[in-house]
Parts: structure tokens; C-alpha cells; sequence
């Protein structure tokens, strides 16, 4: 089963994608000649090219025939790889069923001898425990209904085929992550996802911003990934091995292990702890390395819901999770994560007030969310972290998809400025994201509402240093999450349409393929809550975990939030107060008097410039690492290999070479009497020289 789950996905990408090479090489082949020929001067406008933000991003002026054949090779890759998704999500629910909630046993399936150098050992092995069944059945659930989704979603792209191989790329890059039994096999998923989200940001690969994104999304993962490549290689340094079981086992004997770092010495199980975490910044978009997450939104919709909403960026959550023995081990680290969550929780709810595409206020809601998961794991209570990754997926994808639908609703329209009074035309849309918008702010007896409630009561009543900061920030960011989802839900499809009339009279549902992922997420947002909710916040050697994750004798957190004692009436229903007033503001401000946020935006014109600029964080890393880059490699292109390189090599030696030997061509004459005289010359100069000089020997 475990094989099945994993590689059927990989099986999809293969038939897709060699079905489409095969099939489209006539169309690709005028595609080069076609983009060859194109203008890329690249004003970033698309296919559709009359908005500016338009989401579908092919460039219809340039577009390829298809071939004869590639409609149903295009159906045929749709089938393939939904249908393969479609039986690894059952398999993996079969699985969940089993493991975690039955009386199944955690095992380990190898598949092949992978690496075996000295005494470095590692085995291509699936680990199947309570937390691998957790995130197989997020991954293969979300990624089944957006494979579904995108049938209806991407029905005019011609390049639909690759599409889909590259989602069941992702899928398979996502399962290996989640399966993986050690360090190595966790980086070859790591960097497999972040290879197919590459691919998928920038799928409409004649869109110049989609480009600029992919590259981002890519290069700001790297210095995370630098990170984590030095933390795994410090675990090998410290263990011996990068196998989890010989690492959690011999963890405590390291507990005061020491290591020199920059003409220090640092305990080694916090360095590791910490370099590890660097790579969970970059892939789970935690302040300072968060500038990618934002922009990947330039890919197709659906892709922002599988990578950037449930699956890509919860991969750094969950492998904390996975290491927990590690981090519980060291303090430092665990401060650190747990003050980097709440800044991120914070910094991005902020951020996500004033923004006016659909998609990019969903994108900081997720990053925000983000944060709140590393809070939970930052105080040491994981069965609360994974359990909001898990309910977060459901109704973060259904917020996505359904805004993929209103963009589709509104001929590819992003701005939420230019909406309004939708609810009347889409109304299954617009009761979808309410759905997910009240599940989000936590509701009560929705699925947000027990697994954020239960972070915050977890910050409040944690020991770790830092603790106090933590819960301010995310309760504060619980207000403003509110306001922001309810102002995108307000502005999208209530009140009276700013939308022109001709796009807003012809604004339709989308087709029952788009919506019948939308009813089923929306009920896994409301069900994922109150029927797991005791599992999930149980003992980790209890019969849900099983040890899956791993809890310090002395942590006492999960137990704490339980107690009256340690845990005031108060601190539960505050969570429902902020709620309930940015409801309330939101709805005063986009309701009641519309003409306020405008007032309040151009008095306050320097808050809200902050906000809408991100923070300048986008301009400050400009300014500290782009421009001196480009300024380097400009130097090193002109002057290094320009006037060095070329100056000495071939526009120097060389052209020397040729300059000479075009001077010396010029005495071959072709006349006799010019050689014979040459020659004369030579036999007298031979003849002086023997005469006064040879002769003397």
C-alpha cells in the first residue's frame, strides 16, 4: 500500500509527460519558432491581455496550433494522472484509518540500498507512522481535488498535459518528503518540490513576472536549503548517521555534546537544531526569507493552492515535527522558532489588510497561519502544530479554489477593487468561501476554530522563553486575520458591483468539475475539527501518535492547557473576541460606511504605504543583495572577463598571433625569382657568418 501511495504519482507523471512529447512535437516545434519570433520586451501583459492582472498567463498572439491529436492526448493526461491521485488518496485514507486511528503498528518498508559508502549507510526506505499517515492524506486529498479542479480550470490551455505531469511531479517530490526515513531521502523531496514548484510558478513561461517569480521562489529557497544541507551534515558529524532511528535514539547522550562554530563553541544539538530550521524559513516562507511566497501567486490558481496552501510550505512544519527529538533537546532553538512563528504570524496578518489581489491577501493569510503552526511547535506542543497543518489544508485550498473560481467567474480579474455584488451572480462560489472564511477565523465548532484556539491557549501557558511575545502576537493577529478575511469576503461579493458592467453581467459559476472540489473541501473544513480534535491533542506515546513525535519528560504544555489552574477562563474566549470585532470592523468599514478605509488610508497615508509595500522588505533586499549582485557580476562580465579574459586571451595572444602570421602570409609572393632571391640572401648570410665566426672554432 505504502508503494502504491507513493508511486503512483510518479507512475502519472511519466505516462503524461511522455504522452505529451510525443504527441505535441509538432505544436511545441512551432511554439520555438513562434516565441522566437515573438517581441519579449515583456510588459508582463497576457494572454487574454486586456488586464493587467490576468491569471492566465499563455500569450495567445504567439499561441501554436495544437496538433490533430492533442485534445486527446490533453484528456488522456487529465484521466491519468487525476485517476492515479485518485486511488493514492484512497489508499492513504485506508492508511490514516489503519495506523492512526486503529490499532495498526508504525513499520518500515524498504524499497532499494540506496547509498552504502564506509560507514555511511542509507536505505531508500518508506517510514510509516501516525505523523506520515497525517500528512499522506493532507497531500494526496488536496492534491486529488486540485488535479480535479484544474479539468475545468486550465480546459483552454493547450499546454494542459504538462500541467498535469508536472502536478503529479510535485505529488510524488511532496509524498517522498513526507515518507522519508532519513535526512538524505527527506533533502532528494525537499529539493524535488522545490524543483516542480519552479516548474509551476512559472508554467506560463512567456509571462515575465511569472518568470521573475519562479527564479525567486527558487533562489530565496536556496539559502534556506544551504541551511538545511549544513544541519544534516552537522547531524551525520554528530551521530554518525542520518537514519532517524540511530539519531532520536542516541539524542539525550548528545544533550551536552560541543562543536566549534566561528571561533566558538556551541552546543551541537542547538546549531543543528537551528541550521535545520533555516531550511524550514525558507520552504514554510517564515519572516525574512518570506518575499517568494507572495509572488508565487503569479502561476496558475491552481498551483497556488497545492504548493503555496496545503502542501509545499508545510513541508518545513512538518519536518521540525519529524525531528522533534532533536529540538527538545535544545532550548535556544526552540525559543528561536517560536518568536520567528509569532513575528510571522504578525508581520504577515499586517500586511495581508491592505492588499487588493484576491490571491495575494490568501497568500499572506497562509504565511501568517505559517507562523501560527510554528508557535505551537516553538512551545514543544506538535500534536498542535500538525493538527492546525492538517485542518489549515482544507480550508486554505477551498479559500484558493474558490478564488480561482470568482477569477474565472470574472474573466481573469485579481483586483478585489474592482468586484463586488457577486454573491448573486456565483452564489455556490460565494457560499464556498464563506465556508472557508469563517473556518479560517476560527469559528466557533469549525475546523480553524479548535486547532489556532488550541495554539494560543498553547503559547499562553508554555515556559519557553519568549512564550509571552508569542501570545500577544498571535492573538492580535487573530484580529486582524478576521478583518482581512471578511474584508476580502465583503468587497468580493457584497454590496453593490465596481466590476464594469460587461464583465459583471457576464460573470457565471464555474463548471460542476470546479465545484465539486470547492463542496468537498468545504466540508472537510467544517468536519476536520470537532471529530479529531481529541485525538490529534493527545500524549505522544498515546494510541493516536504512537511516538510518531516525541515530548521532553519536563514539557508539560499539553497537559497545562487542560488545567484551570494554568489556564484562565479568559484566555479561551479571547480568540472568539477577536473574531467577533474584526467581523465587526470589517463589516462597518466595507458594509455600513464605505467611504471610511479611503478616509482613514489617506490620513494614516504612511502606516498604509508601509503596509501595502510589505514592509519595503522587497526594496530593502534589493538594495542590500540585487543591485550589488548584478553590480558584481556586471564588473566581473565587462572588466574580469571582457578585458582580462578576452583582453589577454582572444582578443590578446590570439590576435596577436593572427595579427603577425597576416603580416608573414604576405611575403608568399607566387614569383620564382622572389624566392630564388630570398634564397641568395640566405646562402650569403650563411657564408658571412661561417667566414667570421665558424671559421674560428
Amino acid at each position: 500500500m505504502a508503494h502504491a501511495i507513493v508511486f503512483l504519482p510518479l507512475l502519472g507523471f511519466l505516462i503524461a509527460g511522455i504522452a505529451s512529447l510525443l504527441a505535441h512535437r509538432p505544436a511545441r516545434e512551432a511554439e520555438v519558432l513562434a516565441f522566437g519570433n515573438a517581441d519579449h520586451s515583456g510588459d508582463g501583459h497576457a494572454a487574454h491581455g486586456h488586464h493587467g492582472h490576468d491569471d492566465h498567463g499563455h500569450d495567445d498572439h504567439h499561441a501554436p496550433e495544437p496538433s490533430p491529436h492533442a485534445e486527446p492526448v490533453s484528456r488522456f493526461a487529465e484521466i491519468i494522472t487525476t485517476g492515479f491521485l485518485a486511488v493514492s488518496c484512497l489508499l492513504a485514507w485506508v492508511m490514516f484509518f489503519q495506523v492512526a486511528l486503529g490499532s495498526g503498528a508504525p513499520v518500515r518498508v524498504t524499497v532499494a540500498e540506496w547509498i552504502h559508502v564506509g560507514s555511511f549507510m542509507v536505505d531508500w526506505a518508506l517510514r510509516v507512522d501516525t505523523l506520515t499517515a497525517v500528512m499522506l492524506v493532507v497531500v494526496t486529498s488536496v492534491s486529488t481535488l486540485v488535479h480535479l479542479y484544474s479539468i475545468g480550470y486550465m480546459h483552454e490551455d493547450p499546454a494542459r498535459p504538462r500541467f498535469f505531469a508536472y502536478l503529479s511531479l510535485f505529488t510524488f517530490a511532496m509524498l517522498m518528503l513526507v515518507t522519508s526515513d532519513n535526512l538524505v531521502q527527506m533533502f532528494f523531496g525537499w529539493e524535488g518540490v522545490g524543483l516542480a514548484s519552479y516548474l509551476l510558478i512559472g508554467f506560463w513561461y512567456k509571462k515575465k513576472s511569472a518568470n521573475d517569480a519562479a527564479m525567486k521562489a527558487f533562489i530565496v529557497n536556496r539559502v534556506g536549503d544551504f541551511g538545511f544541507a549544513l544541519g544534516i551534515f552537522l547531524v551525520f558529524w554528530i551521530f554518525g548517521a542520518v537514519t532517524f532511528d540511530p539519531i532520536f535514539a542516541g539524542v539525550a547522550g548528545q544533550e551536552k555534546a560541543l562543536v566549534k562554530f566561528l571561533g566558538y563553541e556551541v552546543k551541537a544539538l542547538e546549531l543543528a537544531a537551528l541550521l535545520l530550521f533555516m531550511g524550514a524559513m525558507g520552504k514554510s516562507a517564515q519572516f525574512l526569507l518570506h518575499t517568494w511566497l507572495p509572488d508565487a501567486m503569479e502561476g496558475p490558481t491552481p498551483v497556488s493552492a497545492l504548493i503555496h496552501a496545503a502542501t509545499m510550505v508545510t513541508a518545513g512544519v512538518f519536518m521540525v515535527a519529524r525531528l522533534s527529538p532533536i529540538f527538545e533537546h535544545a532550548p535556544f532553538a526552540q525559543s528561536v522558532v517560536l518568536i520567528v512563528g509569532a513575528t510571522t504570524a504578525f508581520f504577515a496578518a499586517t500586511v495581508g489588510l491592505v492588499q487588493n489581489d484576491i490571491k495575494r491577501v490568501i497568500a499572506y493569510s497562509t504565511c501568517s497561519q505559517l507562523g501560527y503552526m510554528f508557535v505551537a511547535l516553538g512551545v514543544g506542543v506538535y500534536s498542535a502544530g500538525i493538527y492546525h497543518l492538517f485542518t489549515h489544508a482544507f480550508f486554505k485550498a477551498l479559500l484558493f479554489l474558490g478564488a480561482g473560481s470568482v477569477i474565472h467567474a470574472m474573466h481573469h480579474e485579481q483586483d478585489i477593487r474592482k468586484m463586488g455584488g457577486l454573491s448573486k451572480k456565483i452564489p455556490f462560489t460565494a457560499a464556498m468561501m464563506g465556508i472557508g472564511t469563517i473556518a479560517l477565523t476560527g469559528f466557533p465548532f469549525t475546523a480553524g476554530f479548535y486547532s489556532k484556539d488550541a495554539i494560543i491557549e498553547a503559547a499562553y501557558v508554555a515556559h519557553t522563553p519568549g512564550h509571552v511575545y508569542a501570545f500577544v502576537c498571535v492573538v492580535i493577529a487573530a484580529f486582524m486575520t478576521s478583518f482581512y478575511s471578511w474584508r476580502l469576503f465583503f468587497m468580493t461579493f457584497m454590496g453593490k458591483t465596481r466590476a464594469d458592467h460587461h464583465t459583471y453581467d457576464h460573470a457565471h459559476e464555474s463548471p460542476m468539475v470546479m465545484l465539486v472540489p470547492l463542496g468537498i473541501l468545504a466540508a472537510g473544513a467544517i468536519l476536520a475539527g470537532f471529530p479529531l480534535v481529541h485525538a490529534f491533542l493527545s500524549d505522544a506515546n498515546g494510541p493516536f501518535w504512537k511516538n510518531a513525535i516525541f515530548t521532553a519528560a519536563g514539557n508539560h504544555t499539553l497537559h497545562d492547557m487542560h488545567d484551570p489552574a494554568k489556564l484562565p477562563r479568559w484566555v479561551p474566549w479571547t480568540p472568539f473576541a477577536m473574531m467577533v470585532l474584526g467581523f465587526a470592523l470589517a463589516w462597518a468599514f466595507y458594509i455600513k460606511w464605505t467611504d471610511m478605509p479611503g478616509k482613514i488610508a489617506a490620513r494614516h497615508d504612511v502606516v498604509y504605504r508601509f503596509l501595502l509595500n510589505k514592509w519595503y522588505f522587497d526594496e530593502l533586499y534589493d538594495l542590500i543583495f540585487v543591485r550589488p549582485a548584478r553590480r558584481l557580476g556586471h564588473f566581473l562580465w565587462k572588466k574580469g572577463d571582457g578585458v582580462v579574459i578576452d583582453g589577454f586571451g582572444p582578443d590578446g595572444v590570439s590576435a596577436l598571433v593572427l595579427r603577425v602570421t597576416g603580416r608573414v602570409v604576405k611575403l608568399q609572393t607566387g614569383y620564382v625569382y622572389h624566392y630564388a632571391f630570398a634564397m641568395l640572401l640566405g646562402v650569403a648570410g650563411f657564408v658571412t657568418w661561417y667566414l667570421f665566426a665558424g671559421g674560428t672554432h
